[in-house]
């Protein structure tokens, strides 16, 4: 219940989230699927920028951002092309260590939950002072919410915001000559913001949605051991009452032999009592609580 409470409200955070991703979109985003993606569009030297959690008993959100970046590297080596990274996250900084090594250049972990535009911004500075000259293309890496159920692990490239001639971005705006350095150099600074904030909202909720469903299965299957256990214990106890009775009545039956040395039909009344009172009362002793 807990964790399909907080799968609400990460999704609602999620809606309110999705203007900031929709204009970094319209700046000329380009988004692929980790299992079938091409690096051969991508320039020589590249930052990739990984969303991952703190706490673990979440699915494959980690492991799949994970081999992801593995797929990534083995690619752009082929390539001859080079990477660096820089995740947020305990859980991938450990996984994205052992499979990049010294590429891993910032990590950011003990983030604040629920993550707000603040605290993103906050990680978007640690990014930021990675040098700008090391790097001709920045992109993200992060798990899509779909459903309560399903989750995509996403590579968005976002567009450098730089260029001259036919390559000079945003040409049909007007600006002035003396400031659109400047205004570029702003506006890529809350493009990066943005786009980080909306791939954090995306994470947290494909988070939630897959510890909610780690979390049914293992209630599910709690349950299922505790009937399990709860027979096997009731089974042990039922044996051991019955054998405890067998051992009463046969040796009441021997005294009372040795009592009433007559045949088994001329017993008398009390002896037919004792034995129905013994069998009343192991019935009633079997019978689990």
């Amino acid at each position: 219940m807990v964790s399909a409470a907080k799968m609400r409200g990460d999704a609602n955070r999620l809606n309110a989230a999705k203007p900031f991703g929709k204009w970094v979109d319209a700046l000329g985003t380009n988004s692929q699927t980790v299992e079938f993606i091409d690096v051969s569009g991508f320039p020589q030297t590249n930052l990739f920028v990984c969303f991952t959690t703190d706490k673990g008993l979440c699915g494959g959100v980690n492991s799949f951002v994970s081999r992801g970046m593995r797929k990534i590297a083995a690619l752009m080596a082929q390539e001859g092309k080079t990477l660096k990274v820089v995740v947020s996250g305990e859980k991938g900084r450990g996984q994205l260590q052992r499979i990049v090594g010294d590429q891993l250049v910032t990590a950011c972990t003990d983030n604040m939950y629920p993550a707000t535009f603040n605290s993103v911004s906050a990680f978007t500075n640690e990014v930021l002072k990675v040098d700008p000259s090391e790097y001709q293309s920045m992109h993200f890496v992060y798990n899509e919410f779909k459903s309560a159920i399903a989750y995509t692990t996403m590579v968005k490239t976002l567009p450098t915001l730089a260029g001259v001639g036919v390559d000079e971005p945003l040409m049909n705006y007007e600006f002035e000559t003396e400031t659109k350095n400047e205004v570029m150099a702003d506006l890529k600074e809350y493009m990066i913001a943005s786009g980080a904030f909306y791939s954090a909202m995306e994470n947290a909720a494909s988070e939630q949605s897959a510890r909610t469903s780690a979390m049914e299965g293992a209630s599910k299957n709690a349950g299922e051991l505790i009937t399990s256990l709860t027979l096997q214990y009731n089974k042990a106890r039922q044996t051991r009452i019955t054998t405890e009775l067998i051992e009463i009545i046969s040796g009441m039956v021997v005294i009372l032999a040795i009592d009433f040395p007559l045949s088994f039909v001329s017993y008398p009344p009390q002896f037919f009592a004792l034995l129905t009172s013994l069998l009343a009362g192991a019935s009633a002793l079997e019978k689990p609580k």
